[in-house]
């Protein structure tokens, strides 16, 4: 019998959850596929824009990930990585477990580096998050003291933020619970993001999305600021480049993203902004039996913007790359034919709801000119976007990929 190789999947959010179930199902029974997470559950990560406001609770948007991947014949460690030895092929774990791999795909995810921007950030800082769990159940929180106690709101993406959606959606559904609880008097809503108009996303646009986008916050009486750089923030203020101080009693900041730890620490692994390159199988450019998938990958910007503005790297597309490295890793293990996907040729989809309706844009070959872009506005996105979370939860609670 052939010896048996192990692939190692650092990561289980969107990327590393689809590739580890993709995997197993190419790869013979000899051959092992582990996968290292720091947390015990995956989480839904779209949702989170709902529970501050006590619309989910964690145990709507999270499962726990070890009975899955049990059931699927994967073995799961909680733990945390802490340094990656490519020349040795070798993880350290948890500070001293050494675990070894033939293949290894790096699905860590971003660290969230509110550092750069002084005061930003729910632990250190004056601003709440909904970029993970935690964070998200911190914001809910912060909210019942700001009803409480209203006032003005400022939300948005700070300067090399590439999670836009996320602002928008949570700036949207703040704006409809400040309606719904009369308090639209006292808490005028700004929204600021780096991008250098509204609608952009990072992507230069989905058709009509910026006109769009401008008439909707016209409308809600939110009023958005394109192009901004976040100076500092203080204690119920926020500068911004030019002096402009935004008072707020409430404020949720997307932050800039960078690498984690034990990636910009490995040798010739990331990029000088912490992030991984690498060609159209996912694969690493430079570093034998290395792969990348989901927002730990380095994609540069379609166009330069005034203010850093980074690539969205959905759930959707992070799936979608997943299942290309999970393919190749596969192909290098036992043999057979890999996929190739250019970074130009990745999809997107968002949507993005607004408490009673919302937006919905979906593009092709995002990078390389959109061929068949589609932006749609109605109440059917909140149909849609809660739907889509059922469907997603239901069949991944069952280890069921179907991409």
């Amino acid at each position: 019998m052939a010896t048996g190789k192990r692939a190692v999947i650092v990561g289980s959010s969107f990327a590393g959850y689809t590739a580890a179930l993709d995997l197993r199902k190419r790869l013979d029974p000899q051959h092992e596929v582990l996968v290292i997470d720091a947390r015990d559950h995956f989480t839904f990560i779209p949702s989170l824009v709902w529970l501050p406001f006590g619309i989910r609770q964690a145990k709507d948007v999270t499962f726990k990930l070890a009975p899955v991947y049990e059931k699927h014949g994967i073995t799961f460690r909680n733990g945390t990585v802490d340094a990656i030895d490519t020349d040795r092929k070798v993880l350290t774990v948890d500070g001293a477990d050494e675990i070894a791999y033939d293949v290894l795909l790096v699905a860590t995810g971003p660290r969230l580096a509110f550092e750069k921007i002084p005061g930003l950030g729910p632990e250190t800082g004056y601003t709440q998050s909904v970029c993970n769990l935690d964070h998200a159940l911190a914001t809910r929180v912060a909210w019942q003291r700001f009803l409480a106690d209203p006032g003005p709101v400022v939300i948005g993406a700070g300067q090399g933020a590439s999670c836009f959606g996320a602002s928008y959606e949570f700036m949207l559904n703040t704006r409809y619970r400040i309606e719904k609880a009369g308090l639209s008097d006292v808490a005028p809503v700004t929204f600021i993001t780096a991008e250098p108009f509204v609608g952009h996303f990072g992507l230069g646009g989905v058709k009509d999305s910026g006109p769009r986008m401008e008439r909707y916050l016209e409308k809600l009486g939110v009023e958005g600021l394109p192009n901004t750089v976040i100076k500092e923030v203080r204690d119920g203020e926020m500068e911004l480049d030019g002096g402009r101080v935004l008072p707020f009693k409430f404020s949720m900041i997307i932050p800039p993203f960078g690498g984690v730890a034990a990636v910009t620490q490995a040798e010739g692994l990331a990029n000088p902004a912490g992030f991984i390159p690498v060609d159209d199988r996912f694969h690493h450019p430079e570093i034998d039996s290395v792969y990348a998938a989901g927002v730990c990958i380095a994609i540069a910007p379609p166009e330069p913007t005034p203010v850093p503005a980074g690539v969205p790297k959905t759930g959707h597309m992070s799936e979608g790359m997943g299942k290309v490295a999970a393919a190749n890793m596969a192909a290098e293990i036992q043999g057979g034919e890999g996929k190739f996907l250019p970074l130009g040729d990745l999809e997107a989809m968002c949507i993005l709801d607004a408490g009673n309706g919302g937006f919905i844009f979906k593009a092709d070959h995002i990078l390389s000119g959109p061929r068949h872009p589609r932006v749609s506005a109605g109440p059917h996105a909140h149909v849609a976007k809660v739907a889509f979370e059922r469907f997603w939860m239901s069949t991944r609670r069952r280890g069921k990929v179907l991409l």
